[in-house]
């Protein structure tokens, strides 16, 4: 077991492997000894979350406990696999309360929006306390975009991020915490209430090339592009890219993403992986007609420095949402050690996404990151 331990304000970080049969016993334990307000899990296998969100409810029955499986963790020391990184909330300085948002397959928007908007008027917050929204989605169902412009609908003055629940590369089945339940094709939103000063932080490591591709027939509800510029897609990627299509692989994907403008800015719209029958099947939204633009990976640690850097405080800690594709494309490029690096000196801890949601945007191969900073000196 790891232990990130701070200030008794501040958040508190156990980390577990998911096979040590103790392991779940001591995590209760140092949990129970802040009197945490809420609980975050996140790990990987999925099943072993399960019990150990029912310990955490058993013990401590007045801290609310939310979170989901991973594509991966970032723990106490930077990237890691087959762990459980709980963090806890001290009572003392956050409130939370959890609204469940379910049947996404059918997306009752309307209904998601009365629940958050009463939920938030039973919440009541403080003025003079920080407020934000953090979302955990079921990363197969497809639904983030209409999730997160639901949210920003019914609470529009409260700051949202999150990540999209993973299924490591498997992309079979993900399971999302909520109290006492576990389970999929539901979202978690957890609302959050603190004396500490928080600050949103994101990066991603792209710029556009020249390079264009309409999309000429799509399956836009299972987010599957069939042909780009009038030609299999997942052949016509492979060219405008110079990679054979039988060679390529996700972190080839991760290399060369597809990029959507709006406004003056490009944003990912990253590719999950080739179809059998030669389409590529996407992370976000994607319909007939769009133009995309082929990205090119740049510096995937310089800037990244550059705007941890700039935060106004060095953080207690970064609860952090970082797509699997970016962790792909930092180890293709021998980059996880030095990332790993910047993780833990500045305090990074969170997990792998198959998405990420900031600024009422759902987005891909992008770090998302909410700091909470020590109170500023007086």
């Amino acid at each position: 077991m790891q232990d990130g331990a701070g200030p008794p304000y501040g958040p508190r970080t156990v980390q577990i492997d998911s096979a040590d049969p103790g392991g779940a016993a001591r995590l209760v334990a140092e949990m129970a000894g802040i009197d945490p307000g809420l609980v975050i899990i996140f790990g990987s296998p999925r099943d072993a979350l399960a019990p150990l969100a029912r310990a955490l409810r058993a013990a401590l029955p007045d801290s609310r406990v939310a979170g989901c499986s991973s594509a991966g963790e970032i723990g106490c020391h930077g990237y890691c696999t087959g762990q459980i990184v709980a963090i806890g909330f001290p009572r003392q300085s956050f409130r939370a309360e959890i609204e469940v948002l379910r049947n996404l397959a059918h997306i009752p928007v309307s209904d998601w929006m009365a629940q958050l908007r009463r939920r938030h008027t039973a919440f009541a917050g403080d003025r003079d306390k920080a407020q934000f929204g953090l979302l955990f989605s079921d990363g197969l169902a497809g639904k983030e975009e209409v999730l997160i412009a639901a949210i920003e609908a019914a609470l529009p003055a409260m700051p949202v991020l999150g990540g999209s629940a993973g299924d490591g590369l498997e992309f079979t089945r993900t399971c999302l915490i909520a109290d006492d339940e576990v389970a999929s094709d539901i979202a978690v939103f957890v609302m959050v209430e603190t004396l500490l000063p928080v600050s949103e932080v994101s990066f991603a490591h792209f710029s556009a090339t020249s390079t264009r591709a309409v999309v000429t027939a799509a399956i836009p509800d299972q987010r599957i592009i069939l042909e780009l510029n009038a030609e299999p897609a997942a052949e016509e990627y492979a060219r405008l890219t110079g990679i054979p299509e039988a060679a390529l692989t996700p972190s080839d994907f991760a290399r060369h993403p597809l990029l959507l403008r709006m406004g003056r800015r490009h944003h990912v719209r990253a590719i999950r992986a080739r179809t059998e029958d030669g389409g590529l099947s996407l992370m976000s939204a994607i319909d007939v007609g769009t133009v995309l633009t082929l990205g090119r990976a740049e510096d995937l640690t310089h800037g990244f420095a550059s705007a941890l850097e700039a935060l106004p405080r060095r953080p207690l800690m970064v609860l952090g949402f970082d797509c699997i594709l970016r962790r792909l494309a930092l180890e293709r490029a021998g980059l996880m050690g030095a990332m790993s690096d910047l993780f833990a000196r500045f305090n990074i801890i969170g997990f792998n996404t198959y998405g990420e949601q900031h600024s009422a945007m759902h987005v891909n191969q992008t770090f998302v990151g909410l700091a909470i900073l020590p109170p500023a000196s007086p």
